[in-house]
């Protein structure tokens, strides 16, 4: 786009200057924004430019200009530019944060957005919906903008095709960075989707080039192609859980993109549905994904498949790629009793694939007849990092793998250069004393900060509670310190709470709850801020009040963690890991990841009771963990639609069992190397026909009759 020729600027101070403003404003004419916190501000900018004469909205000073509350932006019009705004300390009103188009007749087109930060302006409820950039019309660019925080369900940028209008966009997003965004723990989490199922048989001709992705972990579509002719080229995707999924729509290249997992779980790669896609020449090191997660994914489709679900792949090439210390690649992946198409007329030529241990890391799911392969270098090899710093072979005869002209694009080349990427670090926590006192503890709390420790006095702390927590917080002590619950919850997490315990003792002795008690509670209202809970050497006694919990998840909150280490539990009546929040059908649940390892459990009804329902298959988890454990009497383990378990080197004497129940995806399940001694064998079971689970018994030893 030219530099814009400016022929007056007209500094506003208010909204109502704004207005009058825009009204007037003529091709070159600049509106600008006061520096300052423009609050409650539903901003409308519309006008016609010309290529070289556009008329822009922009802030007197990068950066000093911040939209805040509930505000919003709708542009509609031709040659317009906006640039150099803040979005922070808000969410918007509607469904669109950022939309291109006043109203379905005001369009905007020939339009760029170049310098916008959207900073953590997210709706409180994760469960809204809503879009931050909505892009429509044609001939549009996004770009040198910052994105990140996003809490919410809905895609953080989006292509919007409507239905029954099939025209290309030829949008452009580049040099952007997209920085973390939390998992969701259910679909919507995308960073970008370019348009629907509905106009997928269409060309957008969208170009998604030089992006920064940086721990955009919503869900397993990071980039989610619903639509044909798409170029995503040139782009970062680093410790970003999720993959590039060409999901529909024909004819898309993906190409030259470096995917960098460094060993974070789920961090994928490319794809592959649909016809005629092209993936060639990108780098992929170190993603740990399997199944959809693969650095390489081809998918199986549906015969005769409806516009949504998974056409068959047919033509692909996929070419030139190095597949780096990855943990798979997935050929047919998704075969089931539905997705029964495999590939066809498609290939597999001169990648390169290399792990130090020289492990296959290629898994056929289905037929993989109509992929033909051709030139594929395999196995260990020598490797050197280069000056652009990815690795080669050091034998440079080797024809195969990513081109060593590559040139990864910078991270400070992503975004505005006036906008910082990393948040301020944190200051150390201080310590805080709480004798054996009445209300002490309570007070500590309410006086500390984050990342604060309290440290207990030993003697006996009787807590009518509930403590309110709403930040990082520490409580650590001696086992003498014993913090007696004697109401309904001991700590009540908020938003913006996490809670580590340490080396106490909890007892429940005295507790007067008749319905469902905890010790520690999720948030209660519905919350985008995610949470930890770590249990940590502690003691947990006497729990014997109805159905009393250690840990219980609430509805429309999410953990990140919840683990439980090297701690002893005695006559709990419910639950440790009380994770069954969520009973709707369209994927949600209430912790990604949980670990327990190395406890002790005598007479615990529930050890931990998981679920995930429904058979949507667009997120990670929840994954669970549990090794090293004594398990006696009680102490069921109840697990339903969790992608990943791991159960070892546990225990289990007189115990109610371990319950399975597999319903999306591809489960992974292994249990392997337990003793059970008078307890019923492991019972695994699939609750529907889609997906494809992976069990693995192994290694236990089972004695004596339940």
């Amino acid at each position: 786009m030219a530099a814009p020729a400016f022929a007056a600027d007209h500094l506003v101070r208010d909204q109502g200057a704004y207005a009058a403003a825009v009204k007037k404003a003529a091709p070159g004419d600049r509106i600008v924004l006061a520096d300052g916190e423009w609050r409650d501000f539903q901003i409308v900018f519309t006008g016609t430019g010309i290529a070289d004469k556009p008329i822009t909205l922009t802030a007197q000073t990068p950066g000093k200009v911040v939209i805040a509350g509930k505000s919003n932006l709708r542009i509609g019009g031709k040659h317009l530019v906006v640039s150099n705004l803040v979005f922070r300390g808000g969410f918007s009103p509607t469904k669109e944060l950022i939309a291109l188009r006043r109203d379905s007749k005001t369009i905007a087109s020939d339009t760029r957005l170049t310098g916008i930060v959207v900073d953590n302006f997210t709706n409180p409820d994760r469960r809204a919906e809503d879009i931050w950039v909505a892009i429509y019309g044609a001939d549009n660019r996004v770009d040198h903008s910052w994105f990140a925080g996003k809490g919410n369900a809905g895609v953080t940028l989006a292509v919007i095709r409507p239905k029954g209008q099939p025209q290309a966009n030829r949008a452009r997003i580049d040099h952007n960075y997209f920085g973390p965004r939390p998992p969701l723990g259910s679909n919507g989490g995308e960073t970008i989707r370019i348009g629907t199922s509905d106009e997928s048989l269409s060309d957008s001709k969208t170009v998604i080039e030089r992006n920064w992705f940086e721990k955009c972990d919503g869900e397993v579509e990071i980039v989610s192609i619903k639509s044909g002719g798409n170029v995503i080229r040139g782009n970062m995707i680093v410790e970003s859980q999720g993959a590039i999924v060409l999901r529909h729509g024909n004819g898309n290249l993906v190409e030259r993109n470096i995917f960098l997992g460094k060993g974070k779980p789920s961090t994928g790669g490319i794809r592959v549905i649909n016809r005629d896609q092209m993936v060639r020449d990108n780098y992929l090191e170190g993603v740990t994904g399997t199944s959809f997660l693969s650095a390489i994914a081809v998918m199986n489709g549906v015969p005769n498949s409806v516009i949504n679900r998974y056409h068959q792949v047919a033509n692909a090439r996929i070419e030139r790629n190095s597949i780096i210390e990855a943990a798979r690649i997935t050929f047919g992946a998704g075969a089931d009793a539905e997705r029964t198409a495999p590939p066809v007329d498609s290939r597999f030529e001169r990648n390169l694939i290399v792990n130090a241990d020289g492990k296959d890391i290629v898994r056929n799911e289905g037929d993989v007849s109509g992929i033909a392969m051709a030139g594929n270098v395999a196995g260990a090899m020598k490797l050197a990092r280069a000056a652009n710093g990815l690795l080669y072979p050091a034998d440079a005869a080797v024809d195969a793998g990513a081109p060593r002209d590559l040139v990864p694009l910078k991270r400070e080349e992503a975004g505005p250069d006036w906008y910082a990427k990393d948040a301020p670090a944190a200051a150390a926590g201080r310590q805080i004393e709480a004798p054996a006192q009445a209300d002490a503890l309570a007070k500590a709390v309410a006086a500390s900060a984050p990342g604060d420790t309290i440290r207990m006095a030993p003697g006996v702390h009787r807590v009518l509670g509930p403590v309110a927590v709403a930040h990082p917080l520490t409580i650590d002590g001696p086992r003498e310190a014993v913090i007696e619950s004697l109401g309904v919850t001991l700590f009540q997490l908020f938003p913006g709470g996490s809670l580590t315990l340490r080396g106490v003792t909890l007892s429940g002795a005295e507790a007067t709850g008749t319905s469902r008690n905890a010790l520690v509670r999720a948030p209660q209202a519905v919350s985008t801020y995610n949470y930890r809970v770590t249990l940590d050497d502690v003691s947990v006694r006497d729990l014997t009040a109805p159905n009393f919990d250690v840990y219980a998840a609430m509805p429309g909150t999410f953990a990140e963690k919840v683990e439980i280490r090297g701690s002893s539990f005695a006559k709990v009546s419910g639950a440790v890991v009380a994770a069954v929040s969520e009973t709707g059908s369209k994927g949600l649940y209430s912790a990604e990841q949980i670990e327990i390892t190395d406890n002790s459990f005598a007479e615990v009804a529930t050890i931990a009771d998981v679920a995930r329902l429904g058979t949507d298959e667009s997120t990670f988890g929840p994954r669970f963990v549990m090794t090293g454990n004594a398990v006696t009497r009680g102490g069921k383990v109840r697990l339903s639609g969790v992608q990943s378990v791991e159960i070892a080197r546990n225990r289990f004497a007189e115990a109610s069992g371990i319950e399975i129940a597999n319903s999306v995806g591809a489960p992974v399940v292994r249990i392997s190397d337990n003793r059970f001694a008078a307890t019923p064998e492991p019972k695994v079971t699939k609750l529907y026909p889609q997906g494809s689970p992976d069990v693995v018994m192994a290694g236990n030893i089972v004695v004596g009759r339940p």
